[in-house]
């Protein structure tokens, strides 16, 4: 049997509007029965796909709209509708046609071998078969690469018609995003409505952060959370892995500062694997010179103490030529572990730079400063160094690093480096610069809005969980302090957003209640980075929607 010929339909029975189509004839209104011929899918070259009615005439046929015409020798579909996925699809162009849903002997077949794992994770999940590089057949599912000019883009095409489905993109990320709208339209309806979905997102840093330094998470939740985020087309993850209250990645260059419980290199590099199965990159964070008490326990003689020999919790002392070399010796170590482009510098909340006056509570430092940059150097001037030098550590690695926004500061002799990207959370801290500062100087930007996207553990501090409908709702990745968006000149410095957990009271929520807080305002922030414009549907409709397709 030749496999890409189909036998002819068996006559089927239909309703329709004025009679019942009985195979040979059309049962009319009244009882009048008309000869007529009835064309199903599979038969395109007598109907082909998305045929419309004759100019002048209804889209009904002569058949049903007179008892005394003769029938159309053809069946019609009406308009296909926008696919409802979480993110929304920007552009559906609508066609006529069956649709196409998984059935017995469907195939997932490639055009390039590099799209092998993108096509066996979807055959897996659709229930088909996966065939390789091999021409498609009616019911299979396609996948190809249009060109490597792009490989940076994530936008793809997805066309459903004559029975198939063919995924088109310049990069494998986009064909994978083709791959998530399908299985949506599937898990949602059952079938993939007829026409073409030209999607892309918005913004290129579409990220999740867990805290797994002040709570340890097991690497099968991590896991979890990674099939989640691919499936909602993010592609960051960031790992905090180092803060006071715990260092959670095994260590061969310090392994006096892993905490007892932590993930082995083994399984960081299995949680690695399956976030490049799903094209996200994960995002390491060493913060420093604060929030390192971890490291600081493993290494006493680096902690800052002020002029009256008061430990600075966290803090180590930037002054100490040790405190660079150990806090380096780490950076190299975990350069070679993590693979991805981007690296999290932290640089927040030092404790020298919390006080009133840091030149004189901290004499060290500002000695240390005037040594290296002048006489009118500052405190400030030399975490800045530390900052760039940092920074410098990892350029050596070919990543490009972002910083928290309070490890900026105004004025002074020494400057951040300006290819190091804002990560901005909070206006809250001391000598607090407005978002606009940082944009008018140039500077790329990451949204972090601890006053919609910080779920901390325990609500410490006036934080307050946030919801996904308030994200929905009211948050642009223009909103980058507190609830007023920054003109839309600087849009495209704006480079995306991350929703962060963090386990200030670590204890206060299992796993599993930390999975089901984060699942809402996910799916909301998913939306709003793909495609900021007010979204179509409702909050009630966007959260059903969610409960049938993600």
């Amino acid at each position: 049997m030749n496999r890409g010929r189909r036998r002819a339909p068996r006559r089927k029975t239909a309703i329709t509007s004025k009679g019942l189509l009985l195979g040979a004839g059309v049962v009319l209104a009244g009882g009048a029965v008309a000869a007529a011929v009835t064309v199903w899918p599979g038969d395109e070259k007598r109907t082909p796909s998305g045929a419309q009615p004759s100019p002048g005439r209804s889209s009904l046929s002569e058949a049903e709209s007179s008892p005394s015409a003769s029938p159309s020798p053809s069946r019609t579909y009406p308009l296909s509708g926008k696919p409802l996925t979480i993110p929304a699809v920007r552009q559906h162009e609508a066609a006529r046609g069956p649709g196409w849903k998984p059935a017995d002997g469907g195939r997932v077949v490639v055009r390039n071998a590099a799209l092998a794992d993108e096509a066996r994770l979807t055959a897996g999940e659709l229930g088909l078969a996966y065939a390789g590089e091999t021409e498609p057949r009616d019911g299979d599912v396609e996948l190809a690469l249009t060109g490597a000019d792009a490989p940076r883009s994530e936008a793809y095409t997805l066309t459903v018609k004559d029975r198939r489905v063919r995924i088109a993109a310049p990069a494998e990320a986009g064909v994978f995003y083709g791959t998530r709208t399908l299985k949506q339209e599937v898990r949602g309806g059952g079938t993939a409505p007829e026409g073409v979905v030209r999607d892309e997102p918005a913004k290129p840093q579409r990220g999740f952060m867990l805290d797994i330094a002040r709570k340890h998470f097991t690497a099968g939740w991590i896991e979890d959370r990674i099939r989640e985020l691919g499936d909602l087309k993010y592609n960051q993850l960031g790992l905090h892995f180092s803060d006071d209250q715990g260092f959670r990645i095994e260590s061969t260059s310090h392994p006096e500062v892993v905490s007892d419980q932590h993930l082995n290199k083994a399984q960081v590099k299995k949680i690695l694997d399956l976030a490049e199965s799903r094209h996200i990159e994960v995002v390491p964070e060493i913060d420093s010179p604060g929030h390192l008490g971890a490291v600081i326990a493993g290494n006493p003689g680096l902690q800052l103490k002020n002029a009256q020999g008061v430990a600075a919790s966290g803090a180590v002392d930037i002054a100490n030529p040790e405190s660079a070399e150990v806090v380096d010796e780490l950076l190299d170590e975990y350069a070679d572990l993590f693979p991805g482009a981007y690296w999290h510098l932290g640089g927040d909340e030092y404790r020298a730079l919390m006080v009133s006056n840091p030149e004189a509570s901290y004499p060290q430092l500002a000695a240390a400063a005037r040594q290296k940059y002048g006489s009118g150097a500052t405190v400030a001037d030399l975490a800045t160094g530390w900052l760039n030098d940092r920074a410098k550590v990892m350029r050596g690695h070919d990543r490009t690093v972002r910083a928290w926004n309070d490890g900026f500061f105004r004025g002074g002799s020494v400057q951040a480096d300006k290819a190091i990207q804002v990560a901005y959370w909070t206006g809250k801290e001391i000598g607090a610069r407005p978002p606009v500062e940082y944009l008018s100087a140039g500077r790329q930007v990451i949204n972090y809005n601890d006053e919609y996207l910080y779920y901390v553990l325990g609500e410490p501090n006036q934080f307050v969980y946030p919801t996904g409908q308030r994200i929905y709702e009211s948050w642009t990745p223009r909103v980058l302090r507190g609830t007023t968006a920054v003109p839309a000149q600087y849009d495209d410095q704006i480079l995306g957003g991350v929703f962060a957990v963090w386990c200030d009271l670590a204890n206060r929520q299992t796993e599993a209640q930390v999975a089901a807080g984060v699942r809402m305002p996910l799916r909301a922030l998913s939306q709003k980075l793909w495609d900021p414009a007010k979204p179509g549907m409702s909050w009630a409709q966007f959260r059903e929607l969610a409960g049938k397709v993600s």
